[in-house]
C-alpha cells in the first residue's frame, strides 16, 4: 500500500496488527474493551502509517449530544447584544446533525454577583462548553478557573481576560480601538483643545471590560498626542435614563462651547438623540456598533462615526470554535480580533449590505 496516496482502511490496519475490525474500530474512536497489548500493536501501526481519522464522520456515528451554555449581559431587544445571540442562533443549524444544542443565560451587567450566580449555577449542569462575555477579571477568574479543571472549554466573546486564557477570544483590540477611535475625534477636532467621555454607569461600573479598555487606548493616544488637550467627563446614569436630558442639559451649561465627544459603549443614539433636539448640529460625536437608533442618528448627522465590530460574526465563530475543537478536533486559532470599522452616512449602506 503506498500510504502517500491511498487512505488506509480500517481492515488494512486490522490485518497489520494481527486484530479484528471491530478491535481497530473500538481503538481509534478510544472505546472501551480492548486489552492492552491489541490496543499498543494497533496504535503502533496507525503511528507507523499516520492514520488520521475522518472526525466527520466518526462525530456522526458517536450520535453524541454536545449542550453548550451562553453567558451574555441582561439587554434589551435591539441592543448590541442581540446581534450576538442572532450570530449564535445562526450557528446551530449548521452544526444539527452533531446534534447541538445552546442555552443562553443572561446577568446584570452592573451587577458582579450576578455573573457570579449565574456562572455557579452553569457549572452545576456540566455543560460541553461555554461562550461568555466575561465580566471584571477578579470575578471571571473563579467561573473560567472551574471550568479550567473541569475541562470545559470556553470562548470569550467581545473582551478578552488574558489573566484566564479561553479556548478562543473573538472581538475587537479594545485598547486599539480606543486609540484609533482618538485620533478620529482629533480629526474632527482641528486644535480644540477639550473633548468630552460619555458614559453609562451604575454605582461607578461601566458595565464593560470592552469600554474600560477603549478609554484607556483613548487615553494613552490623547496623552502621547495631544496632552493639552482636556478631557471631560459625564457619567450618565444608566439605572435612571429619565435623567440623561438633565444631566446633559447641565453638562453643556457648564461647558457651553464643548463641541467634539465620544461613548465608548453601544448607546451613541442617548447623546445623538439629545443633540438633535437641542439643535447641536455642530456637535461631532463618535460612538461604536450598528443599533437601529445609532444607525438613525448617523444617518440625520447627530453621530459623525460609528465604529463597528461584526457583532454577528462574534457569535457564529464561538460557536464554530467549540464545535470544531470538541467535536471535529481541529486546531482553534486563540486569539481572533475583529476588524475596526469607521462608518459613515456614505458607506453605512454597503457595510449593512456586505454583512
Amino acid at each position: 500500500m503506498n500510504k502517500s496516496t491511498e487512505r488506509p482502511r480500517i481492515k488494512d490496519i486490522a490485518r497489520l496488527a494481527d486484530v479484528s475490525v471491530g478491535t481497530v474500530d473500538r481503538v481509534i474512536h478510544g472505546r472501551p474493551g480492548v486489552s492492552e497489548a491489541s490496543k499498543l500493536r494497533v496504535e503502533e501501526i496507525l503511528r507507523q502509517l499516520d492514520y488520521q481519522p475522518n472526525m466527520y464522520a466518526s462525530a456522526l456515528a458517536s450520535n453524541k449530544r454536545y449542550a453548550f451554555v451562553c453567558l451574555l449581559p441582561q439587554h434589551l431587544k435591539g441592543e448590541y447584544w442581540t446581534a450576538v445571540e442572532s450570530g449564535i442562533q445562526e450557528a446551530v443549524p449548521a452544526y444539527s446533525d452533531f446534534n447541538v444544542s445552546i442555552d443562553t443565560r443572561y446577568y446584570d451587567p452592573y451587577d458582579y454577583h450576578s455573573f457570579v450566580d449565574a456562572a455557579n449555577a452553569i457549572l452545576l449542569e456540566r455543560p460541553d462548553g461555554v461562550i461568555m462575555a466575561p465580566t471584571a477579571p477578579r470575578h471571571t477568574q473563579g467561573f473560567a478557573g472551574e471550568l479550567t479543571a473541569r475541562d470545559i472549554p470556553y470562548i470569550y466573546i467581545d473582551s478578552n481576560i488574558r489573566e484566564c486564557p479561553p479556548l478562543a477570544f473573538f472581538g475587537q483590540n479594545s485598547r486599539q480601538s480606543g486609540y484609533f477611535a482618538a485620533r478620529m475625534l482629533m480629526l474632527l477636532a482641528r486644535g480644540e483643545r477639550e473633548v468630552v467621555i460619555f458614559r453609562k454607569i451604575h454605582e461607578g461600573i461601566v458595565g464593560s471590560n470592552q469600554q474600560e479598555n477603549r478609554e484607556k487606548g483613548f487615553r494613552q493616544y490623547m496623552a502621547e498626542r495631544h496632552p493639552e488637550c482636556a478631557i471631560r467627563e459625564l457619567d450618565l446614569r444608566a439605572e435612571k435614563g429619565d435623567e440623561d436630558e438633565r444631566m446633559l442639559d447641565d453638562f453643556f451649561s457648564l461647558y457651553p462651547r464643548m463641541s467634539n465627544g465620544i461613548t465608548f459603549n453601544s448607546k451613541a443614539y442617548i447623546v445623538g438623540e439629545y443633540l438633535r433636539s437641542r439643535a447641536k448640529n455642530d456637535f461631532k460625536l463618535i460612538g461604536y456598533d450598528l443599533l437601529e437608533r445609532n444607525v438613525a442618528c448617523l444617518r440625520q448627522g447627530d453621530v459623525t462615526f460609528l465604529i463597528a465590530q461584526q457583532p454577528e460574526l462574534q457569535g457564529y465563530n464561538s460557536v464554530k470554535a467549540l464545535a470544531d475543537h470538541l467535536i471535529l478536533k481541529r486546531e482553534v486559532t486563540q486569539v481572533n480580533y475583529m476588524p475596526i470599522d469607521l462608518l459613515t452616512t456614505e458607506n453605512i449602506d454597503f457595510y449593512k449590505i456586505k454583512n
